[in-house]
């Protein structure tokens, strides 16, 4: 009497080899990498580790924390979100559906604000609109030991975020975190004789683009963060109407934008009468123009 072949174990390769594909199915980004990401979470385990460790085969409670794991991610929730943090500019940060997950395009922000500060012979005052979870102040301070920020925002819970991750990474005593909407800082937030750069990585997605935009984002990342109800501009415009009165003379606003959105951004700063023509980054993703940066004019 014959039996039927034993069910293979699985182990980690069989697991990655078989969530792979079904990431791919589902329509996930980089779905080797979520799938490695989750399961070395569920084994607790660095991502590295798993490929000395291909043939071990994970206890009932890691296979049924894997299983849970990627039945999440294949409902579009962001990975990171699952595993609690995110790499950005080579440090670890914790990341919470109330903030934004941090893109690669963004560190953008961080180098070019570190080529503004070794310009300058004193210590850099920024002003951040919208910290998030503070990963560009906090990855600034991290690698200019000199740098000093104020890093607002309008959410008392991304606060929080980006609070443990000041602290985490030991810049905490540098960085100023302020609730506040827009630029209305208190009076006691504005550094004295201005800040020299205003850096910010705003909601630019217009309200009519958001119905279009991957489920992993448009379902779960916080729409105050994504859009600004209108047409994508607005904190462009207020950047340009009030920057000047919080930046020193020689200030400069450093901004991130949508990847169509270079000309309208340019005709709003150069409509103030306030900033020089715009230096212009393209981020290494797209090749798409997704840094601007304006010098305040006198």
């Amino acid at each position: 009497m014959s039996t039927a072949p034993a069910e293979p174990e699985w182990t980690i390769r069989r697991l990655l080899e078989w969530t792979k594909p079904f990431f791919e199915r589902k329509g996930l980004d980089e779905p080797r990498l979520a799938a490695e990401i989750l399961l070395a979470n569920a084994l607790g385990c660095a991502r590295l580790e798993l490929y000395t460790r291909f043939d071990r085969i994970p206890s009932a409670d890691q296979l049924a924390s894997f299983r849970g794991f990627v039945n999440r991610a294949a409902d579009h929730v962001p990975i990171a979100y699952l595993v609690g943090f995110k790499e950005f500019y080579s440090l670890e940060f914790e990341v919470t559906p109330d903030v934004l997950v941090p893109r690669p395009e963004t560190e953008m922000l961080v180098e070019r604000s570190l080529e503004l500060i070794a310009a300058k012979s004193t210590p850099a005052a920024f002003l951040e609109i919208g910290t998030g979870s503070g990963c560009i102040a906090v990855a600034t301070c991290k690698n200019a030991p000199g740098a000093r920020f104020v890093a607002t925002d309008v959410s008392p819970e991304s606060l929080g975020v980006a609070s443990r991750n000041a602290e985490t990474h030991g810049v905490s005593d540098r960085i100023n975190l302020v609730e506040c909407a827009g630029l209305d800082l208190p009076k006691e937030a504005i550094s004295e004789g201005g800040f020299d750069v205003l850096v910010s990585n705003p909601p630019y997605i217009a309200e009519s683009e958001v119905a279009d935009l991957p489920r992993n984002v448009k379902d779960h990342e916080p729409h105050i963060a994504l859009h600004d109800g209108a047409d994508g501009l607005s904190f462009y415009r207020m950047f340009a109407e009030g920057a000047p009165r919080l930046l020193m003379p020689t200030g400069t606003v450093l901004i991130e934008i949508g990847e169509s959105q270079a000309a309208a951004v340019a005709a709003i700063f150069n409509d103030s009468g306030q900033f020089s023509p715009a230096r212009i980054w393209r981020d290494a993703v797209g090749g798409h123009e997704r840094v601007m940066a304006f010098d305040r004019t006198g």
